[in-house]
């Protein structure tokens, strides 16, 4: 039996330069410089660099209107335009050079210093341990199992078949379980090895000299942990009995103690990002001047030694199949080198045009430097003026950043959600949280103000806000309730 059905499907299809302008669009200016680098090598009819003067008596852009790829095997060469390719792109529109930007940017050299790293010191200290060969091994496998932070993520059982695995060692889980306490235990920064935050605080505090504050301080740890970790220091007392000052000088001990014992350390090769701002903004004259980074403007061009070859095919009597399929090839790398070009220059264009639009939107705040000046201000009210998909100003503002005379910042910094005040005018989230983090910071310590509080000071200041609201506010700045935030 024939059954008919009707459907209806709707598809985008984005062609190769669009894909390649949204990848180039989010990416930082370090980022993209990697990009333009791997782009040059990849592509040996892309170069970089000032062109030479005989460029440019070639005027003509490239005609790539005709052009269209297809899985075909088949290479037909009198689709192929050789005078089409035998010209350049005009040198003026792509090449944006910025005030910023010095020769001698990229001409020091970075210097970087030899240091142990934190495995590497862990490793030089098992050399002093008396250890047979197995154990050392197995004692090497755990300090190669520690991460960063100077835990053992994984259990006995599981690091006893990896060892089993990977170093051909069969060991027992209990001398696995020895050798971390006996040994890795030892190690310092106290408290590496550890399973958990427990553990990684009992082994520091047992390492200390004896004493009844340290006592109570292992107590705590060991038996009421739960209660410690919420300030429960009421029912810490009723547990265990002891003076308000005791239970002030055990909890401070612990308070001392180092949760991450190896992010701590000195020798620890941990790569900090460096940022390069994309955009700079100055005030001249109580007006406001963008400019973009210089290293996002590289200067580009199609090889010349390129078009030669089509040039030269092109006054070749004898045209053999290879020489068909050379040009072919050629005929692709040029392609792929105007449209790289291309996108770098619209690039550039939406780049200017999306933080052009950001600034104007924020001018008060770019004039003062007063953060209470920033406005309400969403990814739609930018892409409606600017005449560009949210998605590209998220792009835009996600991943780049921008120097002021106030310092660098991140552009989605200046986007924030608005809500009322008591007169009916928008104000922006962020000044909230200004005046929210700012009260929260004078507080007294030892009686910290409720979110029912907060509400009320809020208020006062003819800001209109829910409890929930002030709770969500807390937890985006990483403050903590009010009972967390009281100290002895």
């Amino acid at each position: 039996m024939l059954k008919q059905n009707l459907q209806l499907k709707l598809s985008q299809k984005l062609s190769p330069q669009q894909i390649q302008l949204m990848k180039l669009v989010q990416l930082p200016t370090l980022a993209f410089e990697q990009y333009v680098k791997q782009e040059l090598e990849e592509n040996p009819a892309l170069e970089s660099g000032k062109e030479e003067a005989e460029y440019d008596e070639f005027a003509d852009e490239f005609d790539n209107t005709s052009d269209e790829y297809n899985d075909s095997d088949v290479i037909d060469m009198n689709d192929i335009d050789i005078d089409a390719y035998l010209s350049d792109d005009e040198i003026p529109d792509y090449r944006l050079h910025a005030n910023n930007y010095s020769d001698d940017d990229d001409g020091h050299e970075v210097t970087f210093s030899a240091e142990v790293s934190f495995h590497q010191s862990l490793i030089n200290q098992l050399n002093t341990f008396s250890l047979s060969d197995e154990d050392y091994i197995v004692a090497e496998f755990l300090v190669g199992s520690i991460d960063d932070s100077g835990y053992l993520r994984r259990s006995v059982q599981e690091l006893t078949d990896d060892l089993a695995f990977s170093q051909n060692i069969y060991a027992d889980e209990t001398r696995v379980a020895q050798i971390r306490e006996q040994v890795i235990f030892q190690l310092d920064p106290a408290g590496v090895g550890a399973f958990d935050l427990q553990e990684c605080l009992l082994i520091q505090l047992r390492r200390k000299k004896p004493s009844e504050t340290i006592d109570l301080a292992i107590q705590i740890i060991t038996l009421a942990f739960e209660p410690f970790s919420k300030k429960h220091y009421s029912k810490l007392q009723q547990k265990f009995n002891v003076s308000d000052e005791l239970l002030k000088d055990a909890i401070q001990e612990i308070e001392r103690l180092n949760p991450k014992p190896g992010s701590s350390y000195s020798g620890s090769n941990v790569q900090v990002e460096q940022i390069v701002p994309d955009f700079t903004i100055k005030v001249v004259d109580n007006e406001l001047e963008l400019s973009l980074n210089g290293r996002n403007a590289p200067e580009l061009h199609v090889s010349r030694d390129y078009t030669t070859m089509l040039d030269t095919y092109k006054h070749s009597k004898e045209r053999t199949n290879s020489q068909k399929e050379a040009v072919f090839f050629i005929k692709q790398k040029l392609d792929s080198a105007k449209w790289f070009i291309d996108a770098i220059k619209q690039r550039q264009q939406t780049l200017l045009i999306t933080m052009g639009a950001i600034m104007e939107a924020q001018r008060d705040y770019f004039l003062t430097g007063d953060e209470a000046k920033i406005k309400p201000l969403i990814l739609k009210d930018i892409a409606d003026k600017i005449g560009m998909d949210i998605s590209t100003v998220s792009r835009v503002a996600s991943s780049k950043y921008v120097t002021t005379p106030y310092g660098t910042r991140l552009i989605k910094d200046f986007f924030s959600e608005a809500l009322k005040n008591d007169q009916g005018e928008d104000v922006s989230t962020r000044e909230v949280k200004q005046i929210l983090q700012k009260i929260i910071s004078k507080e007294d310590k030892n009686n910290p103000l409720p979110d029912d509080v907060l509400v009320q000071m809020l208020k006062e200041r003819g800001y209109l806000i829910a409890r929930r609201t002030i709770a969500k506010y807390r937890e985006q700045m990483d403050i903590p309730v009010a009972r967390l935030r009281k100290i002895l």
